[in-house]
């Protein structure tokens, strides 16, 4: 069914991103049949009609951000769970994914999603560890966001409680899920091959994961990180050697890569997603080992991802955008890297180049679809308001989001997610779900503080 067609009505500022970067003073958009008819002045748009009208006055208007890794399947009936500097903290997460049912991924997913989409996320990848796809399809396609979803595989022993499959078993897997998934939802949904690492995956799974990805012409997604490796060769070195590196292969996390691994990269045409709030949380020395400015230097499309809400503890890409524009500065002592702007390009324009999707998302122009945030800048941490850039990365977070459009579908408005009716009661039972899931894992980690 289409959405009626949707004028967003004299914002403050619509900041485009597109090619000239244009932030329009006063502006006006239109949506019609999910995509952008009209963009520009107010009063050169004023003769423009649609079925609805939002009075966008004192807002800034931006395209919908792309989260590039995000595990959202199960993260929230548990956040919270450990303290700081525990030890093995992936192998207790999925240790406790593993017992959770269908209909409990099913809620926690979709408590998961009013937090992205509150927040200004439209588009995310969940990179493989959904246990129950039909069940979060369900959740995806009551929120109206767009989401990358795919199986993850793995076919060595591995210390994570990943579960391991035979290398054919593990390629027929992930086949079946891009014929099951691709394309789902009108198209909102797109499945990639998702082996977890090269760490944990035999070379023939990863040639296999990347021959499925170009039969079907997909994509493919991974979690990367460079430095030494094995035989002398670094992992980037290693996945150039396989064959395996390509326009259409997305690499997460990427810490510690060499030069030499960044040429590799670039000369491939491959993709990065980066999660600087984990990175800093789990003390991993964006000093040392991020190499974000090297990348963009190169030419390497890169996005943001917010991982799991057990690894940043937020969801909300305003704060990775900041963390992206402010932890190269202070780790470098150089207050020219990573500018507003460049920090708004990862969530938006060059977040979904890295996705695949550089020619449909990202940008607010006539033929994109139609996917905005409205940021409702009537608030103190907004004002003084001269440049919206800065202000929105410099001084705002997603709590200012107060509207959110999916292919212009109203998703999110006055702050509060549509989709969900009783948001408390969705809340109250995902509670109960951590409950259950730490008591069956016997996962748990008592408070430093006395709790009382």
């Amino acid at each position: 069914m289409t959405a009626p067609s949707i004028k967003i009505d004299k914002a403050q500022y619509v900041i485009t991103v597109d090619d000239r970067r244009r932030i329009i003073r006063n502006g006006s958009v239109v949506i019609r049949d999910g995509q952008v008819t009209h963009v520009g002045k107010a009063d050169d748009l004023h003769h423009v009609r649609a079925d609805r009208v939002i009075d966008a006055t004192g807002m800034v208007v931006t395209p919908g951000f792309v989260n590039g890794h995000m595990h959202i399947s199960y993260a929230h009936s548990v956040r919270g769970v450990f303290p700081d500097d525990v030890p093995d903290r992936l192998k207790h997460v999925f240790a406790m994914q593993a017992v959770m049912t269908e209909e409990e991924e099913y809620l926690t997913t979709l408590l998961g999603l009013t937090e992205l989409l509150r927040m200004g996320t439209t588009t995310f990848v969940d990179p493989g560890t959904t246990k129950y796809p039909q069940a979060c399809l369900a959740a995806y396609e009551k929120a109206g966001c767009r989401v990358v979803i795919g199986e993850q595989v793995q076919d060595l022993q591995n210390p994570l409680n990943l579960p391991v499959h035979d290398t054919t078993g593990a390629l027929e897997r992930m086949e079946a899920s891009i014929a099951e998934l691709h394309g789902r939802l009108r198209g909102r949904v797109r499945a990639w091959t998702m082996p977890f690492s090269l760490d944990f995956c035999t070379p023939q799974l990863l040639i296999g994961a990347k021959e499925i990805a170009d039969r079907y012409g997909t994509a493919m997604t991974l979690h990367h990180s460079g430095g030494a490796g094995a035989h002398g060769a670094t992992p980037t070195e290693r996945l150039a050697e396989l064959g395996i590196l390509g326009p259409n292969v997305v690499l997460s996390h990427c810490m510690n890569l060499t030069e030499l691994e960044i040429e590799l990269i670039a000369a491939s045409g491959a993709s990065v997603v980066i999660c600087p709030s984990t990175v800093m949380k789990g003390g991993g020395n964006t000093g040392r080992g991020g190499r974000l400015p090297e990348l963009l230097s190169a030419g390497v499309a890169v996005s943001l991802g917010t991982d799991s809400v057990n690894s940043s503890n937020f969801s909300d890409m305003v704060r990775c955008m900041n963390i992206a524009a402010t932890v190269y500065k202070d780790a470098r002592g150089d207050r020219s890297l990573i500018p507003a702007e460049t920090a708004l390009e990862l969530a938006t324009r060059t977040g979904a180049a890295a996705l695949q999707a550089g020619n449909s998302l990202g940008v607010i122009e006539v033929g994109r679809r139609g996917d905005l945030v409205l940021f409702d800048t009537r608030r103190p941490e907004w004002r003084s308001l001269v440049d919206p850039v800065r202000n929105l990365v410099y001084s705002s977070t997603g709590e200012s989001v107060d509207t959110v459009i999916v292919e212009g579908r109203v998703v999110v408005e006055a702050g509060t997610p549509r989709f969900v009716d009783d948001l408390w009661g969705l809340i109250q039972r995902v509670e109960k779900i951590g409950k259950r899931v730490r008591e069956v894992t016997g996962v748990g980690f008592p408070s430093r503080w006395p709790i009382v």
